[in-house]
């Protein structure tokens, strides 16, 4: 049996303190914890005007379940179909992050079993973004592309798009990205994504956000001035959009992670279940 020191009793229980948001799906499609709403909600586009939303509390019970026994850590949220009309499951932001205009910073993890090449049915699939309008006006996302044999996994990390100007397109050699070209995962393999940021919503150049996979660092964006503008009680956290495989451990944090909280977030993927009590 393995003794820990106080220095790793010490660490666990500050990653813990930044939490905002921790959900285990080990019994329910709902948050553990958070000072936020707990339930899901979902999100759905107006046939023939997909820009036009419509919002329903609650989601489809047929689409999104509990996986039990079958997570890193616990049960695990298993999504097995996709929603109709553009339609994503989602959390609200509203106390679940730390969005201050002026500055802010946070960081998102979760794990994810699925083959990407596989089992995805459309062009693109993301475990979770967070967004007020859209992936490219204010949003910050993992997804995986179209890309073919193989697709790609990308981090964005998109500012807000001001009135009468264009977002920056995905394609475009200076848009927010961290790129993970030609994705191998098959399923049976969890793995595990955290993106840490901070100075967002500064006015300055200076925001910086980072992607880390299976608790390695892929690559950052950084010196740009990235605003999410977000009007935080319409902002939303989604997640498992498109997406069709197992999802767990899905957790905010109000602060940039280190390192090495990364680390243990990977080493130990139940080390926020104490959040549960």
């Amino acid at each position: 049996m393995a003794i820990m020191t106080t220095d790793a009793v010490a660490q666990e229980a500050e990653l813990r303190r930044a939490a905002l948001l921790y959900a285990s799906f080990d019994a329910e499609v709902r948050a553990d914890f958070g000072s936020g709403g707990r339930d899901f909600a979902t999100r759905s586009g107006t046939p023939g005007d997909p820009s036009k939303y419509v919002f329903e509390k609650g989601f489809d019970a047929k689409a999104f379940r509990i996986a039990a026994g079958k997570g890193v850590h616990g049960g695990a949220l298993e999504a097995v179909d996709v929603l109709p009309n553009s339609g994503r499951i989602f959390l609200p932001a509203r106390g679940h992050l730390a969005f201050k205009k002026g500055g802010w910073g946070g960081a998102v993890s979760l794990w994810i079993n699925t083959d990407p090449n596989e089992r995805l049915k459309t062009t693109f699939c993301d475990p979770v973004q967070i967004t007020q309008k859209g992936a490219s006006n204010g949003g910050i996302w993992i997804d995986f592309t179209s890309a073919k044999p193989r697709r790609d996994l990308r981090m964005g990390v998109f500012p807000a798009v001001p009135a009468g100007q264009k977002a920056i397109g995905e394609d475009d050699p200076q848009a927010p990205l961290v790129r993970v070209p030609g994705v191998a995962y098959r399923t049976g393999e969890w793995h595990h994504f955290v993106i840490s940021w901070r100075n967002f919503d500064t006015g300055k150049a200076d925001a910086h956000a980072e992607l880390f996979i299976d608790g390695k660092w892929q690559g950052a964006v950084k010196d740009r001035a990235i605003a999410m503008d977000w009007d935080l009680d319409k902002a939303g956290i989604y997640v498992a959009v498109n997406y069709i495989g197992l999802l767990d451990e899905l957790a905010t944090f109000n602060r940039p992670l280190t390192p090495d909280e990364v680390s243990l977030l990977h080493r130990q993927p139940g080390v926020l279940g104490p959040l549960k009590k």
